[in-house]
Formats: C-alpha cells, structure tokens, sequence
C-alpha cells in the first residue's frame, strides 16, 4: 500500500513515526494528515536509504536543491558534488533535473548517496531520448520513462498533466510565454497534434505506475509565470484549477500528491496565490519556486527570491525550491548550490516563526542567550551556516589589537559596546531594587 493507502485505513507506517518523532508531534496527527491529504511523505519503495520527510503546513517548512546537468556543462561527478554540497547545508529534498546523456546512471548516483527523497522531471529523459535538432515528446515512451524511474526508486515526480490545449492561446499574449521547460514541451506537443495533453489524457495510466511504488506527484505548474507582467494571470489560474480536480484524482487513487507553484510574482500577490492554491487545492502540500519579487537583479536571485519565499511559508507553501545566484545566468556551480540552500533555509525558517509554528523561535532564543554571554562557540554551533559565520568572525580578530579578547566584537568595540553596557545597566538596576 502506498503512505495514503495505510493512513487511510488507520495504519500508522514506520516513515509516519520517523516524520512524527523528527516533528515533535503525534504519530497519530501525522497518520491523520497524510490520510487527509494535507501531509505527504514521498518515500518510493525501492529508495532503500531513504529517510522519510515530511511535507505539510503542520510540519517545519522544507526547502529542495535542484540539481542535474545540462546538454553543455557538468557531468555525473560535478552533480555528486553538489549532492554532497545541498546535504551539508540542510537541503531536505533534491531533483535530478538532468539532460542529455547518461541522464539514468547520473540519476542512480545520485539515489544511491542521497538520504533525501529525489524527485526528476521525467520528460526530460524522454526528450534526451529522442534524436534530432529539435526533438519532439512522444507520449508512450513518457509513459515508459515514468514507470522506469519509479522502478528506480525516484519518490516523487514532476508532470506536467494540468497545462492544457486551451490555455495555450492565453499564454502566447503574455510577455515571457511558457518558461518552464516542461511545460513548453507539452504545450508545443498540443499545438503540433492538435490533440490535449496525453498525460492528462492519459492520467489513469500514470496513476497505476505511481501507486505500486508509491511515488508521489508533484503536479507541475508549466504555465508559471517568468517575469512580473505575467503574474496571477488567467493561463497561470486556468492550470491551477485543473491541478486542483488532478489533486482529487490522485486521492481517489491513493497516490500522495502536491502542488508546485510560482514564479515570478509581485510581492503584494504572493498571499493571494499561496491562499487561492489551498483553497482550489484542498489544502494539498504546495511547492513553490521562489517566488522571484523582482525581475532586475540577476546574480542576486537568490536574495530576491528568498524574500518571496518567506512570504510563501508564511502564507501557504510546505516545500520551497531554491533559486542560486545563477539563475537566469546559467547552470549552478557548488557554491552557488550552497548560497541557494542558505537563503532558502533562512527563508523557511523566518516563515515558520511568522506563523508561530510550535518550538519554531526556540533557535532564535537561544541564539539571544548565547550573544548576551558572548558565547561564541554556542552562536556558530546555533546558526545556519556555522562554517561562514565562523569564518567571518576570525577574519575580524585577524586584524584587530584585541584579538584576544572574547567580549565584544569589531562592530562597536569594547568600549561602544552595547550589550556590555546592558549588563551595566542591570547591575545598576538591580542595586537600585535592592
């Protein structure tokens, strides 16, 4: 049975205790959650080293890595490494976005080192299949991709069912088009067949291969928006309201499911596009690309980003997909992999104070202590990047007179220090109470 199956029949699974002890919850809230669809825990049967993650708007905002090759730069090592680079700095979920060749083993590499679940694109691989300048999506072998990477153990796919035929006309008025690779794909596909999108037509079929090895789908938004003119329009909401009757399908048939979201979209919006998704939704898990608030800051994506993120945890989303400095630049090197998972991280974790998620602010408090005692080691060990914020501070001492000295920092020196002159304050406080 998949995660949906067995909560709805009232069995709490080993992944549903793993999520409630790594939580802090029940194991029965978790159970009820994934049984309702709000929850999901994409774990494929054949991930074997896989540890069971939660998505949903009762847990700690997730963040996910994108990775993966493309037809002109990387290889199956370099994607390794940064595997390795999105691990260290918390990433909770990666995809293997790779193209070209050899796309399978780089794929299996890439199971066989993450303890995260691992999502894919799969028509990706089957364009790269295919032969020819400009090759074209055949249907039947996307549907044998499909099955083949959830024989692999891939636990949660990207499908791109809810573009149709008729919202395409829409999307040609707007500035940017369809920008998301996937669903370019399927809507040349339609206009070229003049036919609707065979994974939507064909969606019972899809199910069938998900449910028996409970993959998970992540229902894709191939009409996002690329820039902020394009924004909360009616191609973006025509695809959500299909992805919200494929929501109830996927239920029906026992497969976990979430939504992916934009984009590029105005800050003012982001609250109106995190609440409408829960509501034509049904409060399935949403999974958002940022979203981007500005379109003018390329090499700066990551920050720019990472803004709309907070808002989309605080208003809606479970599972934000980063965005590195390379975006709209070119493809990720490590570093910008890492750079990426800190803003998200900082980005999911601002979010889950704002909502006042239980335990949330603990971090943040005793990261107050720690400063208020100049505490050092205890700061670096509570942050999120320890090995920068480390860094940074020796760099400091480095050039300082007082190196040696552990109470006060190069801000304001010894002297102006304000947290110094607090516990001034307090003494004189205190004899003045006594």
């Amino acid at each position: 049975m998949t995660q949906l199956e067995s909560a709805r029949k009232g069995i709490v699974t080993n992944a549903m205790k793993t999520v409630a002890a790594d939580e802090g919850v029940d194991a029965e809230t978790v159970r009820a959650a994934v049984a309702d669809g709000t929850a999901v825990i994409p774990l494929n049967i054949h991930h074997a080293n896989c540890t069971p993650v939660g998505v949903g708007r009762m847990f700690t905002t997730k963040i996910n890595a994108n990775l993966g090759r493309s037809v002109t730069h990387s290889g199956k090592g370099d994607e390794l490494e940064k595997l390795a680079i999105a691990l260290k700095a918390g990433a909770d979920f990666v995809m293997d976005l790779s193209v070209g060749e050899d796309v399978k083993a780089i794929r299996q590499g890439m199971l066989e080192a993450s303890p995260k679940p691992l999502g894919t694109v799969p028509v990706y691989e089957t364009i790269s299949r295919l032969k020819g300048d400009i090759p074209h999506m055949d249907p039947s072998l996307l549907l044998d991709v499909i099955r083949e990477q959830a024989e692999q153990g891939v636990d949660f796919m990207t499908l791109h069912a809810g573009l149709l035929l008729k919202q395409v006309p829409a999307a040609m008025k707007r500035k940017m088009g369809i920008v998301s690779r996937g669903g370019s794909i399927m809507a040349e596909w339609m206009m070229e067949n003049g036919a609707e999108n065979p994974l939507y037509a064909r969606w019972d079929e899809v199910m069938e291969i998900l449910a028996a090895h409970d993959v998970t789908v992540s229902l894709g938004d191939g009409m996002r928006p690329g820039c902020l003119a394009d924004a909360s329009d009616s191609a973006q909401f025509g695809e959500l309201d299909v992805l919200g009757e494929l929501v109830e399908r996927c239920r029906a048939r026992g497969v976990q499911v979430m939504v992916e979201g934009p984009g590029h979209v105005p800050f003012n919006q982001i609250q109106m596009n995190m609440e409408r998704e829960q509501e034509v939704c049904k409060g399935a898990p949403f999974y958002v690309l940022g979203p981007v608030v500005t379109d003018i800051a390329p090499g700066y994506d990551h920050i720019v980003s990472a803004i709309g993120a907070t808002a989309a945890a605080t208003y809606g989303a479970s599972l934000l997909c980063y965005v590195t400095p390379a975006e709209h630049l070119g493809l990720p090197d490590g570093d910008e992999v890492h750079r990426g998972c800190i803003a998200y991280k900082i980005a999911a974790h601002a979010g889950d104070v704002a909502r006042g998620l239980p335990g949330a602010r603990a971090r943040d408090d005793a990261m107050a202590d720690a400063r208020a005692a100049f505490d050092w080691d205890r700061q670096f060990a509570l942050c999120l990047d320890p090995d920068h914020a480390r860094s940074r501070w020796l760099k400091t001492r480095a050039f300082t007179d007082e190196a040696h000295t552990d109470d006060h920092c190069s801000m304001c020196g010894k002297e102006f220090c304000a947290v110094r002159t607090s516990r001034r304050i307090r003494e004189l406080a205190e004899k003045v109470d006594s």
